[in-house]
């Protein structure tokens, strides 16, 4: 998912998108354990979108404390 994606989206919506990231990232470890996985970028893709969601959340509060 791409940052203006994120952007887009309310506070709620990023929030509830970055808890889907870190459920697919816990299964993706787990998979990766048992030798099950088929696409180990994926793991990477998904910890970048955890990423992307919390930067664009810190923005936010950012901006609100200028404020």
């Amino acid at each position: 998912m791409k940052t203006n994606d994120f952007r887009d989206m309310t506070t709620e919506e990023v929030l509830k998108e970055i808890d889907g990231f870190k459920t697919e990232l816990f299964n993706l470890r787990f998979q990766l354990a048992t030798g099950q996985l088929d696409n180990p970028m994926r793991i990477r893709e998904v910890r970048k979108g955890i990423a992307r969601g919390k930067t664009i959340l810190r923005e936010r509060e950012l901006k609100i404390e200028r404020a």
